[in-house]
């Protein structure tokens, strides 16, 4: 992997990682554009990294919070700390049972297209709920932050959250949805989905991490830094938008999105698909088309000539062959010499 390949997947990695519209989609496209068919998972976990150190850096303080509260000393940050915690448990026991199932079966094309859409189409959903529930300044709906967040909901959060381990689905956007479902305005539910990201993320990377590490090794140095670095970057962008974005918008922009994608998906690798030939059985496809002939002698002649035992001062050494070896698919001539004529009386058995 070179230089420019890496800036482009972090470009992807950090901005599709936290906005509700599939990282997994993204990053299977881009990764299949460019050409990269080598195995580059160990490339795109460690990158990951990267946009969790975004949120790091970006929540720092209710990171702190958080740090002092498990040291006894912030009430607020210990409960968020515990909700959090408890949202990420789901996810831990079901990722590490299912992991090697999903990377099996659902990391093609087609499943991911499957969930983007269907995705899509409840992000549109979503946001006609969100327009009428989540108005700014509406007295008609009760809502709760993160401090007033408990932990019967954030383990109802922490369980929708385990339909993001179908690839396509979108992490980010199952906890923003739900999130909101349990009360928190979309700006609170997507702080909420962000420092949820942090273990579940650092969890899942640690993890793939140790399945992967044979393979580690192989990773150019350069190039994954840079990853890392551009991923922190766009990450921390993306988070800032969509904050802002959805203080005064709706999801209904995601959905409609992801549809678009899933289409481009189909067509992209529908093509590639088509092209393939295989057989019903998985074997290789056998052409209708004859095999060009190949000529192991080229300096043979076409035609048979007389063959003589002893040297002549006319037609000279006597040859060893007369007819081109037809290697491809004639198995009636004999790899040195022509069954047609008689073979001299020396080499007769």
């Amino acid at each position: 992997m070179d230089y420019i390949q890496a800036i482009i997947l972090g470009i992807v990695e950090g901005l599709t990682e936290f906005i509700p519209v599939s990282s997994t989609g993204h990053l299977i496209i881009a990764k299949s554009y460019m050409g990269l068919t080598d195995n580059i998972d160990p490339f795109l976990i460690v990158i990951q990294s990267g946009a969790i150190l975004a949120v790091l850096g970006l929540y720092r303080k209710r990171v702190a919070e958080m740090v002092r509260g498990l040291l006894g000393k912030n009430s607020a940050g210990l409960k968020l700390a515990i909700n959090l915690i408890i949202a990420f448990l789901p996810a831990a026991v079901f990722g590490f049972l299912l992991d090697d199932t999903i990377d099996e079966w659902l990391m093609g094309p087609i499943p991911v297209s499957w969930a983007l859409a269907i995705g899509g189409v409840l992000m549109i959903f979503a946001a006609r709920w969100q327009r009428s529930a989540f108005h700014e300044g509406s007295g008609s709906h009760s809502f709760i932050d993160i401090e007033h967040l408990t932990w019967k909901r954030a383990l109802l959060i922490g369980f929708v959250q385990c339909l993001a381990m179908f690839p396509g689905t979108s992490r980010s956007m199952v906890t923003i949805v739900a999130s909101m479902a349990m009360g928190m305005k979309p700006k609170h539910a997507a702080e909420f989905s962000f420092l949820l990201g942090l273990p579940t993320l650092g969890g899942a990377t640690v993890f793939k991490l140790y399945k992967e590490s044979d393979t580690l090794s192989t990773l150019d140095f350069g190039p994954m830094i840079l990853g890392i670095i551009i991923s922190f970057i766009t990450a921390a962008i993306a988070i800032k938008w969509l904050v802002a974005y959805l203080s005064k918008h709706g999801l209904a922009l995601f959905g409609w999105y992801r549809i678009a994608l899933a289409i481009v998906v189909v067509v992209y690798f529908a093509d590639g698909v088509n092209n393939e030939s295989s057989t019903p059985d998985g074997g290789a496809a056998i052409s209708s088309t004859v095999s060009p002939v190949t000529f192991a002698n080229d300096h043979c002649p076409a035609f048979p000539v007389a063959i003589q035992e002893t040297p002549s001062t006319i037609t000279g050494p006597t040859a060893d062959c007369h007819l081109p070896d037809l290697i491809s698919w004639s198995p009636f001539i004999s790899d040195h010499c022509n069954p047609l004529i008689s073979p001299p009386e020396e080499t007769r058995q």
